[in-house]
């Protein structure tokens, strides 16, 4: 109930007027993938690629930490 739209996570990085569009995606939960727990994915959620190994292979940022992807202005939209 507090995640409603799991396995996926909105996000938005504002910079100035322009806004980017992510998700953070849950694949421990659903593929048992290890890796990818600080992965910004750069899509809507309602634009999903559809299947879970096209998500995997989609542009993506990937950082060391949550922290990281915090300083790089990533928030839950």
């Amino acid at each position: 109930a507090l995640w409603p739209a799991w396995p996926f996570l909105p996000l938005i990085r504002r910079n100035g007027a322009a806004e980017e569009l992510g998700l953070l995606f849950d694949a421990w939960g659903v593929a048992e993938r290890t890796g990818f727990s600080s992965t910004v994915y750069l899509c809507c959620l309602f634009e999903l690629p559809p299947t879970i190994e096209a998500l995997l292979a989609s542009p993506r940022e990937t950082y060391d930490s949550t922290d990281e992807l915090l300083d790089a202005h990533w928030r839950v939209d």
